[in-house]
C-alpha cells in the first residue's frame, strides 16, 4: 500500500496558491459552494475538451463570480468574435444564480506545464503510438524548455499486453520532499481500446525562496573615502601628541 502525498496539496500555502478563493461562513453553505464549484469545472472542461485546459480558478466575492480559465489554446475558448465564452458566461449566470466574470488565461509554455505533457501523452496513447516514444518525446520537450527535472509515469495495459504494468521516463531531478520546490503535478487517463491508462507528470521548475529585507550588517556597508590637506594632517598629529601627554587645548 503506497503512502503517497499529493506534491501540490503537499505545499499549500507556502509556495502553491489554491484554485478556490471564498469563504464561507455556514457548514450548509460551504457544502454548497463546494458543489457548484464542481458544476462549473464540470461544465467548462466538458464543453471545452479539445482547448487544452489545464486548471479552472474560482474567486467569490459578495455579488459576482470570477473565474479564471489557464488554457494553451485560447482562439478556442474566446471563439470568433468572444462568442463562445459569452455563451459560457451566460450558462454559468443562469447555473449559479450569479453575475459571472470569465477571464481566460493563455499558457505561455504548454511544455512547462505538467497537466497539458501528460494530456499530449495520453493522446498519442489513444491513437495507438509507442507508449516509450511518446513518453520520451516529452521529457526531451519539457527539458529543452527549461525545466530542471521531469518525470513521466504511465500505468495500464500498455502496448495491449494482458498484465498490466507500471513504466516510468525520468530526466534531471526532481525533490519531491522540499518544501520549497515548485513542482507542477499532472494527472490524467487515456481511453484505449484494451482500457484506461493512467497518466502522470511531475515538472522540477527550481526553488522558491523567499525574500527578506534585512538591514546592511557591518561588513555590508561601503566605506567612507576622506582626503585630507597637508595642512590637516599637521594639526591632526599635534592634536594627537597632545593627548598622549595629557594636555587639554582649550576650543577656539
Amino acid at each position: 500500500m503506497g503512502q503517497k502525498t499529493h506534491p501540490v496539496g503537499f505545499r499549500l500555502g507556502i509556495v502553491k496558491g489554491w484554485q478556490a478563493n471564498w469563504f464561507a461562513s455556514k457548514q450548509s453553505d460551504y457544502r454548497g459552494m463546494v458543489l457548484e464549484d464542481l458544476a462549473i469545472r464540470q461544465t467548462i472542461l466538458t464543453g471545452y475538451q479539445d482547448a487544452g485546459i489545464s486548471r479552472v480558478e474560482i474567486e467569490r466575492n459578495s455579488r459576482d463570480l470570477v473565474i479564471t480559465i489557464h488554457t494553451g489554446r485560447p482562439g478556442i475558448v474566446i471563439g470568433r468574435g468572444g462568442t463562445r465564452v459569452e455563451e459560457l458566461r451566460k450558462q454559468l449566470e443562469e447555473m449559479t444564480k450569479r453575475l459571472a466574470r470569465l477571464n481566460v488565461q493563455e499558457i505561455r509554455q504548454p511544455e512547462m506545464d505538467a497537466f497539458l505533457v501528460d494530456r499530449s501523452v495520453a493522446d498519442q496513447l489513444e491513437r495507438r503510438i509507442a507508449f516509450r516514444r511518446a513518453m520520451r518525446q516529452a521529457v526531451s520537450r519539457t527539458m529543452q524548455a527549461g525545466a530542471l527535472g521531469v518525470k513521466i509515469v504511465a500505468s495500464g495495459r500498455l502496448g495491449g499486453s494482458e498484465i498490466a504494468r507500471t513504466e516510468k521516463a525520468r530526466e534531471g531531478r526532481v525533490p519531491l520532499h522540499t518544501i520549497r520546490s515548485d513542482i507542477d503535478y499532472g494527472l490524467t487517463a487515456a481511453a484505449t481500446e484494451f482500457g484506461r491508462i493512467g497518466v502522470k507528470a511531475w515538472i522540477y521548475k527550481g526553488d522558491i525562496f523567499e525574500t527578506v529585507s534585512r538591514e546592511p550588517e557591518i561588513e555590508d556597508m561601503l566605506p567612507i573615502e576622506v582626503t585630507l590637506k597637508a595642512d590637516d594632517l599637521e594639526e591632526e598629529s599635534r592634536a594627537n601628541a597632545a593627548t598622549e601627554k595629557g594636555e587639554v587645548q582649550a576650543p577656539s
